[in-house]
């Protein structure tokens, strides 16, 4: 027969047992309760962007075309500020200046005057801006100039591009019609008061050149030329056969696109 007294140590300490299991269960489902809580929190105080710029570095790395221009200011602008959504910056600034071309074409003024927009933000779009240019020159040089080749046009529409002033530039030319130099002649009003068929000639001759293309701009967009563009370049290739210098083409640039002497049939006298 059982000892009364055991059987209640025996009872008493299976309870204690349970009450044990009991206490570490429910320690158990208050710790997960606590990291269910705290993850919550961690993807509401996550911000929205987290990861994003990384997903659009690959987008960028696998078909760069089909980025929208906003998400190429992003790209750029993830280098000059660190731990920030640049999306809205980067739709602000196509806002401001209406284009990706007018963006890059911005002055550093214009720049920092957007939200969020700095010195050094400005200064790396610039920099961008300046590159391609540079990029754009020495493809030119790789052809042979005789008319407006795409590679020519590429390059003049961005040297000009922003520029509020109507400049004129001389591109000098080898006997093979590759670009020697390429230099500003005048600024402001370009007519024959200002451009010298003498000073054009003279660089020519300084530079050894064969040949010159004229480029001017238009910043107002309009590509045709005016009598004193026609009178102007009739002027320098009269002078230039003197020296039998060639004047291949005139090129007036602008935004939109090129207009060019040669192709207009406007070469001939």
């Amino acid at each position: 027969m059982a000892n009364p007294d055991e059987e209640h140590d025996i009872f008493a300490t299976t309870i204690k047992e349970n009450i044990s299991d009991h206490s570490s269960f429910s320690s158990h489902a208050s710790a997960v309760s606590v990291f269910r809580k705290n993850h919550q929190e961690d993807k509401e105080t996550t911000p929205h962007y987290h990861g994003h710029r990384q997903r659009l570095r690959e987008r960028f790395m696998l078909d760069n075309a089909h980025l929208a221009d906003y998400e190429f200011l992003e790209l750029l602008l993830g280098y000059a500020i660190p731990r920030k959504d640049v999306k809205p910056v980067a739709k602000e600034l196509l806002k401001r200046f209406s284009t990706l071309n007018g963006v890059m074409d911005a002055s550093l003024d214009e720049l920092v005057q957007v939200s969020e927009i700095g010195t050094t933000s400005a200064i790396l779009i610039k920099i961008v801006r300046k590159m391609g240019t540079l990029y754009l020159g020495e493809k030119a040089r790789e052809r042979v100039q005789i008319s407006c080749t795409e590679e020519l046009i590429n390059y003049c529409r961005s040297l000009f591009g922003g520029i509020k002033d109507e400049q004129f530039c001389v591109i000098y030319l080898t006997p093979q019609n590759r670009i020697i130099d390429m230099e500003m002649i005048a600024e402001g009003i370009v007519n024959q008061a200002v451009v010298y068929p003498r000073k054009v000639l003279e660089g020519a001759l300084q530079k050894k050149a064969s040949a010159i293309i004229l480029v001017h701009n238009h910043p107002s967009g309009y590509l045709e030329p005016s009598s004193a563009d026609i009178k102007l370049t009739r002027s320098i290739i009269n002078s230039a056969s003197v020296l039998n210098i060639a004047v291949h083409d005139h090129l007036i640039v602008g935004d939109s696109g090129a207009f060019s002497f040669r192709e207009k049939g406007l070469m001939n006298g």
